[in-house]
C-alpha cells in the first residue's frame, strides 16, 4: 500500500517536472514574446515625421517651405536628473517650469514618450546634443515648421498647429497622435491630407544611459516616411505683394481672378499678419496678440466679410430684367426722384445709360415690373411669385450661397426670399413697396467680396464662371483639379451680356471710373459702388475686368469706410490691372494717392 503511494508521489513530481521543462522550452525557443520584452529594454521607437509638401505660385516661385526644428522628448520612467539647475539653464526654463512639464508627461504616461519642449532651433539643438548624454530619459527628434519667404498671403495660406484633443476625438482615420501638427486654417487645412505625407518609424538600440548604439535589427523593422505632396497655386505672388502694399493702413480686400479659368491671381485680406509669426516656439504668444487685435487680422475678409453690394447689383438687375423680357436695351425710363433719391445730371436714360449713371429710380421701376409680373399694381401675391422667380436668376450668379472656393469658412451672403420676408414682417402681407431697396443693392442683400470678383468674371465671360480656386494641381502630375474645370452658366442668355459689358466700359471711359481706373492703352470695364454703412463713412467698392475683349483679369476691391467707390476702390483696381497686364506701374501719381489714403475729403 505504502509502495503504491510512494510511486504515485514520484509520478506526480515527474509529471510536474515535465510540465516545467516543456513550458521553459516553449518560452525560450518557441514563444518570441519574452525575447521581444527583453529587446524592448534596449530598443527605442522613434516617429520619423515626413516633410510637409511645399507650395509654389503660378510662376513656380516657392512661397511656403519647411524649416528644421527639434522636439525634446521625455520618457518619465527613464529620467535621471543629476543637476536640474544646469539642465534648466541650458533649456532656457525655470526649475518650476521643468517640474510642471515633467508632471504633465507623467500624467500622460510613465512609459510612453511625450514632448517636453517644442521646436528647438538648430542653435538650441547643437547646445543640447552633448549635454543629454548625462540625462537619461531625454532625447531629441527632428521636426519641421513652415517658413514663408514673402511674409504675405497669410489668410489664404493659413497656419499649422499642434492637434487638439477635440481634433483627435474627431479623427475617424485614427492617423493623428498627441503632439502631431495639423493644418488649422487656409490652404494648410483644406489640403491637409496631401500636404501632411505619412509618418515613418525608426527603431534604435540604446544602452541603460540612453546612448544610441545603432539601429535595431539593421533597420529591418523601420518604415520610411512619405513626403507630403507639393501644391501648385494659382497666385501671382508679385501681384499679391503689390496688392498688400496698396492695402496697407486700410481695412478691406482685393480678389483678382483669371476669368477663363477661375484661377485666383491675388487674394488680399487687410489688415493681415506675417505668417512667420505663427511658427516656432512663440506661436502661442503671437496668436494671442493677433486674436486681441481689434482690427481682426485673422479674419479672412474676402470670404467672410458680408456687405451690401450697392450699385454693382444694378448690373445683375438689368441682366435678369432682360432675360425676363420686362425691358429691352432701348427701354427709357424717367429718373423720377420722387420714387427714390438719385445722383448726377441725367433724366431719361436707356438701359446702358442707366447703368453708366447708376440711376436709382430706373432700377426701382424695372424691378417693380419684374417682381410684380409686369403689373403696375403692387399686390401681395404677385410680389411673392415674382420674388422667387427673381431670386432663382440671381442665385445662378453665385450669390446667396457659398461658391465653393478651396478654402474653409466661406460665407454665402444673402439674397432674401419669400420665407425671409414672411418671418421679418411676421405676416404674408408685404409687397414690393416694402422691399424696393433690394432693387439698388441695398436692404437685405448681402455679398462677400469673392462673389463680386466672381460676378466680374461672369460678365467678362459673357455668362458663365468656373469656381474660383487657389490650387491648380497637386503633386507631380501638374493636372488641373477636375472640380475646377466645370463651367457654371447663369440663367441669363449670353446675348444680353453685351449691354453690361458696354455699360461697364462706358463707366471707365467717361463715367465715375474714368478718373482713377482708366488706362491709356487698355480698355477697362468697371462699376463703382458706394455702400451705405449705418451712420459711418460709406464703403468704397469697385469691380472691373480687362481688357474688354479676351479679358485676362477680373477683380473686386472693397475699402471699408473709404467713401465713394470712384476713389479708393477704383484707384486700387486700376493699379492692380496695370501691374498684372503690364508688369509695372506707370501712374506713380495714382500710386501715391492710394498709399497716402486720404479718400473721404
Amino acid at each position: 500500500m505504502k509502495d503504491n503511494r510512494s510511486y504515485a508521489i514520484r509520478f506526480t513530481f515527474v509529471i510536474i517536472g515535465c510540465i516545467f521543462l516543456i513550458k521553459l522550452f516553449f518560452i525560450q525557443v518557441l514563444d518570441e514574446n519574452y525575447q521581444l520584452a527583453a529587446e524592448n529594454n534596449v530598443m527605442q521607437r522613434l516617429v520619423d515625421y515626413p516633410y510637409r509638401g511645399l507650395v509654389y505660385d503660378r510662376n513656380n516661385k516657392l512661397i511656403v517651405y519647411n524649416n528644421p526644428v527639434y522636439d525634446l522628448m521625455v520618457v518619465p520612467r527613464e529620467v535621471t536628473v543629476t543637476d536640474k539647475t544646469e539642465l534648466c539653464k541650458r533649456l532656457g526654463i525655470t526649475p518650476d517650469e521643468f517640474d510642471k512639464k515633467l508632471t504633465t508627461a507623467q500624467e500622460y504616461s510613465w512609459y510612453r514618450p511625450s514632448i517636453f519642449l517644442k521646436q528647438l532651433s538648430n542653435q538650441d539643438f547643437a547646445g543640447l546634443q552633448d549635454l543629454l548624454v548625462d540625462y537619461p530619459g531625454f532625447y531629441i527628434i527632428p521636426r519641421t515648421v513652415r517658413a514663408y519667404p514673402y511674409g504675405g498671403m497669410a489668410n489664404a495660406l493659413g497656419y499649422i498647429g499642434e492637434v487638439s484633443k477635440g481634433q483627435l476625438e474627431r479623427d475617424t482615420s485614427n492617423y493623428y497622435r498627441q503632439g502631431d501638427y495639423i493644418g488649422i486654417s487656409g490652404l494648410e487645412s483644406k489640403y491637409e491630407e496631401p500636404l501632411r505625407g505619412k509618418r515613418g518609424v525608426k527603431y534604435r538600440m540604446v544602452n541603460v544611459r540612453g546612448l544610441e548604439k545603432g539601429s535595431f535589427k539593421n533597420g529591418r523593422m523601420d518604415t520610411l516616411p512619405q513626403i507630403g505632396e507639393n501644391l501648385m497655386s494659382t497666385i501671382d505672388i508679385d501681384l499679391q505683394e503689390y496688392g498688400e502694399t496698396l492695402m496697407e493702413g486700410k481695412v478691406g480686400s482685393i480678389v483678382a481672378i483669371e476669368p477663363a479659368s477661375g484661377e485666383i491671381l491675388s487674394f488680399v485680406s487687410a489688415p493681415s499678419y506675417d505668417p512667420n509669426l505663427l511658427t516656432g516656439r512663440n506661436y502661442s504668444k503671437y496668436f494671442s496678440e493677433l486674436q486681441r487685435d481689434t482690427l481682426k487680422p485673422l479674419y479672412t475678409r474676402p470670404l467672410m466679410a458680408m456687405y451690401r453690394p450697392g450699385s454693382i447689383f444694378k448690373i445683375i438687375q438689368a441682366l435678369v430684367a432682360l432675360e425676363e423680357g420686362v425691358i429691352q436695351e432701348s427701354t427709357r425710363l424717367r429718373c423720377n426722384r420722387n420714387i427714390i433719391g438719385c445722383h448726377g445730371p441725367h433724366s431719361y436714360e436707356n438701359l446702358q445709360g442707366a447703368i453708366t449713371h447708376s440711376c436709382n429710380p430706373y432700377f426701382v421701376q424695372v424691378s417693380r415690373k419684374m417682381i410684380n409680373q409686369g403689373d403696375s399694381e403692387d399686390t401681395y401675391e404677385d410680389t411673392r411669385i415674382g420674388l422667387e422667380r427673381w431670386r432663382k436668376h440671381v442665385a445662378s450668379f453665385g450669390l446667396g450661397a457659398p461658391i465653393g472656393i478651396d478654402l474653409p469658412n466661406e460665407k454665402g451672403g444673402m439674397i432674401p426670399n419669400v420665407d425671409y420676408y414672411d418671418r421679418a414682417y411676421n405676416s404674408t402681407n408685404w409687397k414690393f413697396s416694402n422691399i424696393q431697396s433690394i432693387a439698388i443693392g441695398e436692404g437685405e442683400n448681402l455679398v462677400v467680396p469673392l462673389q463680386m470678383a466672381n460676378f466680374a468674371a461672369i460678365v467678362a465671360n459673357r455668362g458663365y464662371y468656373i469656381k474660383p480656386h487657389l490650387i491648380k494641381s497637386i503633386g507631380e502630375s501638374g493636372q488641373p483639379l477636375p472640380e475646377y474645370q466645370v463651367k457654371h452658366y447663369t440663367t441669363v442668355d449670353s446675348k444680353y451680356f453685351n449691354v453690361a459689358v458696354e455699360a461697364m466700359a462706358e463707366v471707365v471711359r467717361s463715367g465715375t471710373g474714368q478718373y482713377r481706373a482708366k488706362l491709356a492703352d487698355i480698355e477697362v470695364c468697371g462699376k463703382t459702388g458706394t455702400v451705405q454703412n449705418n451712420n459711418r463713412p460709406d464703403h468704397s467698392v469697385f469691380i472691373a475686368f480687362a481688357p474688354k475683349d479676351d479679358p485676362k483679369i477680373a477683380l473686386s476691391v472693397y475699402v471699408e469706410n473709404g467713401g465713394q467707390g470712384a476713389r479708393a476702390a477704383a484707384g486700387i483696381a486700376g493699379l492692380m490691372i496695370e501691374k498684372y497686364l503690364k508688369g509695372c506701374t506707370e501712374r506713380t501719381h495714382m500710386e501715391d494717392y492710394i498709399l497716402k489714403g486720404d479718400f473721404i475729403y
